[in-house]
């Protein structure tokens, strides 16, 4: 297991509505204790964010964003600026996620324009990364991961490091019910580890970064993937949405 704290995001995509939101996020909030042994998050959709937040105010959870505007302010219908998200409490936002990429349509050059924006706002960025099925079966997910990273973490500084996460998600395993192997999972942050080592920053920064795992993570596998040298948490999808399966990965994540 990794010497990392573990850092642990529920994703809560465009699903439930404002009651089943309200209900979910107080459940969190009673049944997750104050700890200095896991960072955590989740990320409602945006009409949900300022409530959602209030809930959570007082609480050891963050407030995420799954999704963000990279200009400040102006005639950009339908964004949402950073500054917007930090007046509803938002500290943490995902760039990158694999939907982003391959079903909206975002490119890596304005992915990592929006991650230096992020860093510019002093958010914390999840920067994720991950290959589909095809790539996986041609034997190319160190490659794409690779580039993935080092396009959206260009023009980084070392001490902006320490504000960035990587969340690795196996396309083909993200709302499949398919996952990685802990030994797949491994490999592969193990690869993306060596890269951010060798090929993005000095050693000692790349070896400081959290590389979360996401893609079909549950209760029954959390804890062989937490346990992998370089598996430092979890971006969760489908299962953040139901409070005792996030709960008992959140659990996973400090106890294995």
């Amino acid at each position: 297991m990794s010497t990392r704290k573990p850092f642990v995001g529920g994703n809560w995509k465009m699903n439930l509505n404002a009651a089943a939101a309200t209900a979910l996020a107080q459940s969190l909030v009673d049944r997750i204790p104050a700890t200095d042994k896991l960072d955590l998050f989740i990320s409602p959709p945006f009409p949900y964010l300022a409530h959602v937040g209030k809930i959570i105010a007082d609480s050891p959870i963050q407030l995420a964003a799954q999704d963000f505007c990279r200009q400040a302010d102006g005639a950009f219908t339908g964004e949402v600026s950073l500054a917007m998200l930090a007046d509803c409490g938002v500290s943490v936002v995902l760039a990158g996620h694999s939907e982003r990429r391959h079903v909206i349509g975002e490119a890596d050059t304005l992915i990592n324009e929006k991650l230096l924006a992020a860093l510019e706002a002093n958010m914390h960025v999840v920067l994720c990364v991950g290959e589909k099925l095809q790539q996986r079966q041609l034997q190319q997910t160190d490659a794409i991961n690779c580039s993935q990273v080092g396009y959206g973490l260009a023009g980084v500084t070392a001490k902006q490091m320490e504000r960035v996460t990587v969340a690795y998600e196996p396309v083909w395993a993200i709302g499949t019910g398919k996952t990685s192997t802990p030994q797949d999972a491994q490999e592969a942050h193990e690869a993306i580890r060596a890269f951010l080592c060798f090929g993005v920053c000095d050693e000692p920064v790349g070896r400081d970064v959290r590389i979360m795992y996401g893609g079909s993570v549950k209760p029954d596998n959390a804890a062989d993937l937490i346990a992998q040298g370089d598996v430092d948490g979890f971006l969760v999808g489908g299962a953040s949405l139901e409070a005792d399966d996030f709960i008992a990965i959140t659990e996973a994540a400090v106890t294995s």
